[in-house]
């Protein structure tokens, strides 16, 4: 945990992705997220982070309660095969959202750069689609772009 300030806290907390700046140093260093705790409200951002089990969110969630707000990402997943261990598919935030128990969530690591196989717009709808599915309103969790804002 780092004290910012008296009412501003950040903590650490695990992401699931792998490391390699060079040819030979993977998986040498750690990725993580953050829980960000200020003027009484919890902010989970979740860094570049595949699903796996989940375990990680539901731990998050028995630490420190239920967010505020998630940030989290929902592009650069497709390969399926390849990219599952390292990038959240839509779905996958969806159900990270419901891990950390979120309020309120934004998608994020999506329609910046052509990162991975799946259509630069994809990742918002299937968002969209996967909120309504299970009775959440879209707006509850949008997908912005680089440059919205958004008051919560």
């Amino acid at each position: 945990m780092i004290d910012v300030s008296g009412d501003l806290k950040v903590h650490v907390v695990p992401a699931l992705h792998w490391s390699s700046r060079g040819l030979r140093d993977r998986r040498m260093a750690l990725w993580s997220g953050f829980v960000i705790e200020a003027a009484g409200k919890l902010v989970y951002f979740a860094g570049d982070t595949g699903y796996g089990t989940g375990a990680i969110f539901r731990r998050i969630r028995e630490r420190f309660g239920p967010m505020d707000l998630a940030i989290v990402p929902i592009g650069a997943y497709d390969p399926r095969w390849f990219m599952a261990a390292q990038h959240a598919d839509p779905e996958e935030a969806i159900q990270i959202m419901l891990d950390v128990d979120a309020r309120a969530g934004v998608g994020m690591h999506w329609g910046t750069f052509k990162l991975t196989d799946e259509p630069w717009d994809e990742p918002k709808a299937r968002l969209e689609a996967g909120l309504s599915a299970r009775g959440i309103d879209p707006a509850q969790f949008p997908a912005l772009m680089a440059g919205d804002v958004r008051d919560f």
